[in-house]
């Protein structure tokens, strides 16, 4: 069930460009041969963007010779394969409205931009993109590798080709080479439905924003206290009754299964991993006000509007607990063809130690039965871990030094960590005391702070070999709209994203500061807001 809003824009720019793909029919018919010439000098007053200026920082930056200039002639050439064409497409859908040219996407002729998928040094994720006067070539071992060297190729661009109207040009790529691949393989931004709902096409918008920065996972945080957002055929009431309403008594909603099928394949189709998440045994009003059985003592609590945490359980001695559980999991690893269920358990305040201990045995069992890897918060690591599980880590500097090394030893015995420190890499937490929206339980997070660690380095005891990478969530108890995700998450989130990407040799604080700095215009084309920091010279 999709409730709509207004004040802000919701329609994905892509969605919007789909009518460009017209074009490449008759245009493709009429460019199969040699793109028309250009000259080696650059354009008289133009200076492209540096191949060292994108976000995250790359590998590897070799720059050199002229620039290549997009032009009415350029195509986009794709090797035969399926899922190359996909990503030249993706990509001659960001480029049309702005540029006004054509771009057909081909398999014929030379020059233009190429994308080649070929064995290399890349891996999953990797890429090499080649510019010169004669063209760019965007080589990858895997279709995701050539979709974020699409990402650095957009950032490449002077930031009016963001625009969905014709704009003057020229279309510079500045000469050289840059190679690039990951630090870590778990790059994830977490959007939090439950206290507020978003739409499908709010969801998706969020999802054309993060990809640019090589985003790879969405954490949906599907149920909480205050609703339950994903449609259980085997429980109906958790959605329609569950999902009912939201933080402030607002009407809330709730994804159908197909609603949540084509989100997960509008991420797919940007190269980004869906990670459902039920929480539980906690967070668990929503249901818990749904269906009575669930309750110890057998009686439906009313539905939650407020912001308090820590009152709900399921009842873990029941055994129609887990029989609710294995619905849920059954029907939702069904929906998600990505590897993992988070099950959650985070601030489970209402349950005893011992008695979350046993849910936990119970339940990540029947998560392996459906065919999913666990991921829980950290909490997890207070009872038994099964093998192959992820612990998220939202702890902070402050954290006791016993819970720290609680989460390392479960580290070092092979449970892998994502980090999400809440006084780093949360994004709802207010950047200082006149931030109108979010909280700040965890102190204010400004830039410097969301960027200045290092997760390698960052929880005492644990080897870099168990970071398995890093993730922004965003809590949405404050947040009801697109403009508010943006606001919080914009500038912090391309500095998460270049600390789960970038070699750690490449941070610097300073060197940052000023790329970011030059991603606004390019948000700014986008219709996007954010939060205009003090520490960043903004242009």
């Amino acid at each position: 069930m999709r409730r709509q809003r207004r004040h802000h824009r919701t329609t994905p720019r892509t969605t919007r460009l789909l009518g460009s793909l017209l074009l490449v029919v008759a245009a493709g018919a009429a460019m199969v041969g040699a793109a028309p010439a250009q000259s080696d000098r650059p354009v008289r007053g133009t200076t492209p963007v540096p191949l060292d200026q994108v976000i995250p920082a790359p590998v590897s930056v070799a720059p050199g010779g002229s620039p290549y200039r997009i032009t009415q002639g350029t195509r986009i050439r794709v090797d035969g394969s399926r899922e190359a064409r996909q990503v030249g497409e993706y990509l001659a859908q960001v480029l049309r409205p702005s540029t006004g040219y054509p771009l057909p996407v081909t398999d014929l002729g030379k020059g233009g931009i190429r994308l080649r998928i070929a064995e290399g040094p890349y891996g999953s994720e990797g890429y090499r993109l080649h510019s010169g006067p004669s063209g760019v070539t965007l080589t990858a071992a895997a279709p995701a590798g050539l979709f974020h060297g699409v990402q650095t190729l957009r950032q490449l661009l002077p930031a009016a080709v963001e625009n969905d109207t014709e704009q003057p040009g020229p279309w510079l790529v500045a000469g050289g080479t840059v190679t690039d691949t990951p630090r870590f393989g778990w790059r994830g931004a977490m959007l939090d439905v439950s206290r507020h709902f978003f739409s499908v096409d709010e969801v998706k918008r969020y999802i054309d924003q993060i990809v640019l920065y090589k985003i790879n996972k969405l954490h949906l945080h599907l149920s909480d206290d205050q609703g339950w957002r994903i449609a259980i055929d085997s429980w109906p009431r958790l959605a329609t009754y569950g999902g009912s309403t939201e933080v402030g008594g607002g009407p809330g909603g709730h994804y159908t299964k197909a609603d949540y099928r084509e989100i997960v394949r509008y991420a797919a189709s940007r190269h980004l991993e869906v990670v459902p998440e039920i929480d539980m045994p906690g967070h668990t009003n929503a249901a818990l006000a749904s269906y009575a059985d669930l309750n110890c003592d057998g009686v439906a609590p009313p539905l939650y509007t407020g912001t308090q945490v820590g009152f709900s359980s399921l009842c873990v001695g029941k055994e129609i607990t887990y029989d609710f559980v294995d619905d849920v999991v059954r029907e939702i690893a069904a929906l998600t063809p990505g590897r993992y269920l988070h099950i959650g358990g985070d601030e489970a305040h209402s349950t005893p130690h011992e008695d979350f201990v046993a849910f936990m045995k119970r339940v990540q069992p029947i998560v392996a039965q459906y065919g999913k890897t666990v991921i829980g918060w950290h909490q997890l690591t207070s009872a038994d871990p099964a093998p192959g599980a992820l612990a998220q880590y939202w702890g902070r500097d402050r954290t006791s030094a016993e819970e720290k090394e609680r989460v390392a030893e479960a580290a070092r015995n092979g449970t892998g960590l994502i980090l999400s420190p809440a006084d780093r890499a949360y994004l709802d937490m207010k950047y200082d005391k006149n931030t109108p929206l979010g909280l700040s339980w965890a102190g204010y997070v400004e830039v410097q702070r969301s960027y200045d660690w290092d997760p390698g380095a960052y929880l005492p005891g644990v080897p870099e070999s168990a970071v398995r990478g890093v993730e922004a969530p965003l809590w949405t108890e404050t947040l009801s709209e697109s403009a508010h995700l943006e606001f919080m998450a914009f500038p912090r989130l391309p500095g998460i994203a270049e600390l789960g990407w970038s070699p750690a040799t490449t941070h610097d604080w300073e060197n940052y500061r000023q790329r970011l700095a030059a991603q606004a215009p390019r948000w700014d084309a986008l219709g996007m807001g954010y939060y205009k920091s003090p520490q960043v010279p903004w242009p």
